[in-house]
């Protein structure tokens, strides 16, 4: 069954970790802790708790490790569609605020071309949520 595991969030294969997960562990990939809810066979999101478990713990951050002792891991957990969207996203997100540019600035050393671009991204943000 590891072999059909992935990580819930970057979807990268958990073959080489043991079964029963432990509290500690952590995807090789993306570094994410794994006993969550939402790596777990009793997530449902459209439930009140995201539980079908009815005596499950209550846990409100579902994306942390947590001691529910009915954490049973899901092979269905990554979703390569909402993946897909959280990059869009922050790719959006970084051509509004010019992260791309001012990354491959720092990355060549221009240190003055950086500054200039984290001003411009700033301006832009401003007018952006100007009245």
């Amino acid at each position: 069954m590891t072999h059909a595991l992935r990580c819930y969030r970057c979807g990268q294969s958990l073959a080489a970790l043991s079964l029963p997960l432990s509290r500690r562990d952590e995807c090789p990939q993306c570094r994410v802790e794994l006993q969550v809810c939402r790596m777990c066979e009793n997530y449902s999101p459209g439930l009140p708790d995201a539980c079908i478990e009815d005596d499950a713990p209550e846990v409100r951050e579902k994306d942390r490790a947590n001691f529910c002792d009915y954490f049973r891991p899901s092979t269905n957990a990554y979703s390569s569609t909402e993946h897909d969207a959280e990059r869009a996203a922050r790719e959006s997100l970084g051509m509004l605020f010019g992260d791309d540019s001012a990354a491959e600035a720092e990355a060549s050393g221009d240190s003055q071309s950086s500054a200039a671009s984290a001003d411009e991204a700033a301006c832009r943000a401003a007018a952006l949520f100007k009245e």
